[in-house]
């Protein structure tokens, strides 16, 4: 029996969990969406006492944006939220640690600067309202817990910007990117690696912001990917590349908290042409 449970094995950051756990020799049970339906209260309860973790990392979410805004909006809320309140109730009655992720949806982008952990959240989406209010679920569950909140997510699994823009490099001479919405870009590895640090050097509890260093646009992000191809990348506005919900326009957040804790943090392109030449 381990101490540590991955709930969301199979998507993007849990895979990424996973492998740096096995290379850190750390025993885990990890979970899909098949073997642990969180959004089923008793499961959550019977499958945690089952495995006794002493943390849980969940890695589970509805990340479907566009989708959330209407056909994708009930199951956005029963996993984002419903299913974030389980885990965090679980953990509290069970004396577990939850490290909890969240996203920069939940600003608006109206701040010119960096958003700094305990600014007011203002979420445009019904993506980042359902990952506000799990943020909440677990501040006010009681358990011991981190939330971390990320943005613009990219890594070796899974469906993210950097695999999108090299299937499409395949088959057009000329890709259009938005350049007026401002981000640090994630490498996976890079969260995961913040995620287990936190545990492992007994962090204080609460809330953290961890991306890559460094800033960018999704056009600056596309060229970068692109910059060995003989692809044109040309800039466009949000306007001329309308999306059904609603992106911050600057959502660029401080990282100096996480600093603080000792964790070391590459920028973005470092940290892309890691993943590029793996």
């Amino acid at each position: 029996m381990s101490k540590v449970m991955i709930v969301g094995a199979n998507g993007q950051l849990g895979n990424e969990l996973q492998r740096l756990l096995n290379e850190q020799g750390i025993a885990f049970d990890a979970l899909t969406k098949k073997e642990l339906d969180i959004t089923n209260l008793d499961a959550v309860k019977a499958k945690v006492a089952e495995l006794q973790p002493v943390v849980l990392y969940d890695c589970a979410a509805y990340t479907a944006v566009d989708k959330a805004e209407d056909e994708g909006k009930a199951l956005n809320w029963l996993v984002n939220v419903d299913g974030t309140k389980n885990l965090a109730q679980v953990a509290a009655e069970q004396g577990v640690k939850l490290v909890y992720v969240s996203t920069d949806y939940i600003f608006d982008g109206t701040n010119k600067g960096e958003y700094l952990e305990d600014d007011p959240a203002n979420p445009k989406n019904e993506y980042g309202r359902a990952k506000w209010a799990g943020e909440e679920a677990v501040r006010h569950s009681g358990t011991d817990y981190y939330i971390v909140r990320t943005s613009w997510v990219f890594g070796e699994f899974g469906h993210n910007f950097v695999f999108t823009m090299q299937n499409l490099a395949k088959t057009h001479d000329k890709l259009t990117v938005v350049n007026d919405q401002l981000g640090r870009p994630t490498w996976t590895r890079t969260l995961a690696e913040f995620m287990v640090h936190l545990v492992k050097t007994e962090a204080t509890s609460g809330t953290y912001q961890l991306s890559n260093g460094n800033t960018a646009t999704w056009y600056d992000f596309a060229k970068e990917i692109l910059k060995d191809t003989d692809v044109e990348v040309v800039p466009v506005t949000s306007e001329q590349f309308p999306q059904k919900a609603f992106r911050p326009r600057h959502s660029v957040m401080s990282l100096s908290k996480a600093k603080k804790t000792g964790f070391i943090i590459s920028d973005w392109k470092s940290a892309l042409a890691k993943l590029l030449s793996e």
